[in-house]
Formats: structure tokens, sequence, C-alpha cells
């Protein structure tokens, strides 16, 4: 009995110090101001695009955003000044090609999303339900950051 009682006394000890070394760091540090995309290898940067406004169609030109894999994909992360109140989160729909021949995309319907403060001027955003893949863009007044879900 007292073997037993010895052997889960170490379980628990091994466990009590190695358990958070193992535990899940949730830590956000961006160190410049955008849009990242928080993957399981980290913090992944996106890019800006320009949102144009052509006689009240407001729509972005595909600039080779980047790509992750749906899977890979945790949450947005915002790091800077910018009007949350403004934000939101919609899947890109194809308007045509532009007179140079780039694709235009407009901005489909609003994916509700969950809003977090993580510290000054860090917000976290994570889509609520499920999002499948395609093109999609966080939005924020006259900037877009466009990214594809594979």
């Amino acid at each position: 009995m007292k073997i037993i009682r010895y052997v889960m006394l170490c379980i628990v000890c091994i466990l009590i110090v190695y358990a958070p070394l193992y535990g899940k760091d949730d830590k956000i540090n961006p160190k410049e101001t955008g849009v990242y995309v928080k993957t399981n290898k980290g913090l992944q940067r996106v890019l800006p695009n320009i949102v144009f406004d052509v006689q009240g169609v407001l729509y972005i030109e595909s600039n080779d955003p980047a790509r992750f894999l749906l899977r890979d994909v945790e949450y947005f992360v915002i790091y800077g000044k910018y009007n949350i109140d403004v934000l939101t989160l919609n899947p890109m729909v194809f308007l045509g090609p532009s007179p140079l021949g780039k694709q235009r995309f407009i901005f489909g319907k609003n994916v509700d999303f969950e809003l977090k403060k993580r510290g000054d001027n860090l917000y976290s955003v994570k889509p609520k339900g499920l999002i499948g893949r395609g093109y999609f863009s966080l939005w924020i007044n006259d900037t877009a950051w466009d990214l594809v879900l594979d």
C-alpha cells in the first residue's frame, strides 16, 4: 500500500513540475502595427491592401494575398491604433477585371466574430462558428488585410 502511495506521489510531483512547460503559451507580442494571423507556428503578418471607391462600389484589387492552411489558423490579431468599431471580417467576391487586367473583389456579407482586447492597442479576432476555405479580408476604414484560406 505504501508503494502505491509513493508511486502516486511521484507521478503528481512530476506532473506539477513539468506541466507548466507543456502548457499553451497564449502570449502575443507583435512588433509592428498591423494585422497578423495566429497559427500553430506563431504570428504571421498580413500585408494591407487599399480599398477603392468608384461610384459607390467598394472593392480591392487582388495583390497576391497571403495564403494559410485553414487548419493552421487559430485567430487573427490586430495591433495598433485603429478604429475597431468599424472592423468587419468579410469573404471576398469576384467583381471583374480592372482596365489593367488586375482582379477586383468586393466585400461579401460580414462574418460574425468575437473581439477580445488583449492589451494596449492589441486585439484578437476569432470568427464565431465555422469559416470555410476562400478569400477573406479584415477591413477597417480604407484599409483591408486580405488573405486566402486553403
